[in-house]
């Protein structure tokens, strides 16, 4: 047998596994819409401004410290804790921590909220970098400044935790504004469930091009900009598709950093936050399903599509990927870290479902689908008989990568209606198509990236632009 057979039935091969690979991916894909269909289907029958009303007496047993860690945001800070200070929750502190900022940050809070140094006991439950100072508004007297010096975004959390007083908090991030039911709506689980829910996440929903004032949402649109819309798009297929399937099981390993409450007893018990991982969001949640499955623990956490968090998305190619070679690191830093729960029957479905779908098709799958974008190129290029081959993978790329996103789009449309105006969601799908043609190649290639930096043990967070949502800042 020749070298050139051998090149033939080698480069077959490979296609042949990265077909079987593209199948098993749009099969649990479409399993998990049609999970999502059906979980969206009953909640758009409920009355949630009438089921508000029931929840929010039960609220008053379930107090909340919201946490908004803050290294930074001068752009965004203001109009985050004002969208805070009027969320309809019947008690609730909000303690934004400044993590050794060096723009404005501290002195945008002191000065717009009027804020006094005060002696605010500490309970030192987790370890961190000192605290040097702490304000309480005058006008607010639920709203709390800590500073302290620089140890990171789960460095200011776990302070935060210190510092609060209420048995659960919710984490913010800095440049993130809640909708005014979000926190009641996001506490549902946790509130009727009788302590079986110790963590649930939020949707969120990008920001950008929508006319905010003063912490609230006055009305929604899409950026002008068609990065910006990809991110919408990747969102509603993340939020909308994966997380409700996966929650429904108990199986969701990640609920947003920038929106989620935990329950504060589990996660000091847990450690708090881990300082040495880029993603501390999803390392928590994998660290809290290990604890209670190792302890035989009856707890749930789940992910809430209703309550939306605004956030502001990176506009040009040099943040989105930083972002998203980080967030692929800190994937893969969560997995490698808690690796002995693979397929380990000791972590039930954890282990033995969740685990090998986020190492299959979370984390390897972008070197996969890399690949197949390089086999689909030079199989074009070559013709013969790998040609019918690539069409038949470039449709499955285009199944996996538009469809499900514009499946998506229906699904936001149909439920939740966060972009009302037909010439909105018409662009949205439109550009869903566009998306295995350009975004998502651009996208495996930075996760690939994060891949790499997991293995020469790169740690850096990269400084992320913000311009902050109100088209007139506060403060001038």
């Amino acid at each position: 047998m020749n070298l050139s057979i051998i090149t033939k039935y080698m480069f077959l091969f490979f296609g042949g596994i990265i077909f079987i690979y593209m199948l098993f991916v749009i099969c649990s894909y479409s399993i998990m819409l049609i999970f999502s269909l059906s979980k969206l289907r009953k909640e758009a029958k409920l009355d949630k401004y009438e089921t508000d009303e029931d929840y929010l007496a039960f609220a008053y047993s379930k107090p909340v410290s919201i946490l908004v860690p803050a290294y930074n945001e001068e752009a965004g800070i203001l109009d985050s804790v004002h969208s805070l200070l009027s969320l309809s929750y019947p008690q609730m502190e909000v303690i934004v921590v400044d993590d050794g900022s060096t723009d404005r940050t501290q002195d945008l809070m002191i000065r717009h909220f009027q804020m006094n140094k005060v002696h605010k006991v500490i309970r030192q439950q987790l370890d961190t970098k000192p605290i040097t100072e702490i304000y309480q508004s005058s006008i607010h007297a639920n709203l709390f400044l800590v500073v302290k010096e620089n140890g990171g975004k789960a460095d200011a959390l776990n302070a935060g935790i210190n510092a609060s007083k209420y048995p659960y908090f919710c984490s913010i991030d800095g440049d993130s504004i809640l909708e005014s039911t979000s926190l009641l709506r996001v506490m549902k689980p946790i509130v009727s469930s009788n302590e079986e829910v110790i963590a649930a996440g939020g949707s969120v929903r990008i920001a950008n091009g929508s006319d905010i004032q003063l912490g609230n949402v006055m009305n929604v649109s899409l950026s002008k900009k068609t990065m910006v819309v990809m991110q919408v798009i990747e969102y509603l297929r993340a939020f909308l598709m994966g997380r409700i399937a996966l929650s429904k099981f108990n199986l969701v390993l990640i609920i947003s950093g920038a929106f989620s409450v935990f329950s504060k007893k589990w996660v000091i018990e847990a450690g708090g936050y881990s300082r040495d991982n880029v993603g501390e969001d999803m390392e928590i949640v994998v660290r809290l399903h290990r604890m209670i499955k190792e302890k035989k623990l009856k707890k749930r956490i789940e992910f809430v599509p209703d309550p939306v968090c605004w956030t502001e998305a990176p506009e040009t190619i040099t943040y989105l990927r930083r972002q998203r070679r980080r967030w692929h690191q800190g994937l893969i830093e969560s997995l490698w870290k808690h690796k002995k729960m693979t397929l380990n029957p000791k972590y039930g479905a954890v282990g033995m479902i969740s685990f090998p779908y986020f190492w299959i098709i979370e984390c390897m799958g972008p070197l996969i689908e890399l690949g197949g974008y390089i086999y689909i190129i030079f199989a074009f290029i070559t013709g013969g008989i790998y040609l019918e081959f690539a069409v038949l993978l470039s449709l499955l790329f285009i199944l996996y990568g538009s469809i499900f996103s514009m499946a998506s789009v229906m699904l936001e449309a149909w439920n939740m209606n966060t972009y009302p105006k037909i010439r909105n969601l018409f662009r949205l799908v439109i550009l869903s198509f566009s998306e295995v043609f350009w975004y998502r190649p651009l996208t495996i290639i930075w996760q690939c990236e994060g891949i790499l930096y997991f293995m020469l043990n790169r740690r850096e967070w990269g400084k992320m632009e913000r311009k902050g949502l109100s088209k007139k800042g506060l403060e001038e």
